[in-house]
């Protein structure tokens, strides 16, 4: 690691203003920050810390919403979002106990790693991530690979989750991390059916219309016989093949739908 200067603004204004210093980046849990410090993959000059900022914390449900805090942590969503249980499920089911003590949803968001739960239940959902300047629908948020649609120094202060009728998330986890090796998040609500896949494809979470398609006139397992995800673009590694991925996105689905229904 490096000399930084660290900043804890007790509120929002603050964070943003801090934020506006040169080289000044937010960290919110750090459990992908810091190791890319350590790594000297990242230099920030200033670290603006959000945890100590309350207005970013909890987790409300109003009219059909579940609202949750960017600097909520993946315990306290595992514990407190049971108004929408498929989102709690995967909440408590992200790293470890340490991770999930630290780790926030808004950082996760932030960072999209191609690999984590949370964009896949954010997309699934047709959720709304709100920053600090406005709203955005999930499907405009996510835009590749690390990548999304933030503006430099915009902080996500909240997801606003719709609750479905139905939904699941099924991932088939790396061991070693317990990141998704491939997952899939399934809903049926007012909307209709959304199947979002997160830990397969190089262009980061997707959402799998062709399932969406079949599952919206028959919302069972058996809709999805016969179709199968394109390996094109998918993720190629030690860890399984492009093939290997894309087969597993079937198995995904179908295990979600099933867990839904």
């Amino acid at each position: 690691m490096y000399s930084f200067e660290l900043v804890r603004p007790s509120s929002l204004a603050d964070a943003v203003t801090a934020l506006g210093q040169d080289e000044a980046q937010a960290l919110s849990g750090g459990q992908t920050l810091i190791p890319t410090l350590k790594q000297r993959l990242a230099s920030p000059s200033v670290l603006v810390s959000l945890s100590g900022i309350d207005a970013l914390k909890g987790i409300s449900e109003a009219g059909g919403v579940l609202t949750i805090g960017g600097a909520t942590t993946h315990a306290a969503v595992a514990a407190g979002a049971g108004a929408y249980p498929a989102l709690a499920a995967l909440a408590g089911n992200i790293g470890d106990p340490a991770v999930r003590n630290r780790g926030t949803i808004g950082g996760s968001l932030a960072n999209n790693d191609p690999s984590a739960c949370y964009p896949s239940a954010a997309l699934g959902s047709g959720a709304t991530i709100v920053t600090n300047t406005r709203e955005i629908a999930a499907d405009d948020y996510f835009q590749g690979m690390f990548a999304t649609a933030l503006d430099e120094g915009e902080i996500v202060t909240a997801v606003k989750f719709p609750i479905p009728e139905k939904a699941a998330y099924m991932k088939f986890e790396q061991p070693a991390s317990r990141f998704a090796l491939v997952g899939v998040f399934v809903t049926k609500g007012a909307g209709g059916v959304r199947v979002a896949v997160t830990g397969a494809s190089n262009n980061g979470v997707f959402r799998w219309s062709e399932a969406e398609a079949a599952l919206s006139s028959n919302f069972s397992a058996s809709a999805l016989d016969g179709l199968s995800a394109s390996a094109e673009d998918m993720i190629s590694d030690l860890h399984g093949t492009a093939a290997y991925r894309a087969h597993l996105v079937g198995v995904m689905t179908k295990r979600a739908v099933t867990a839904a229904g």
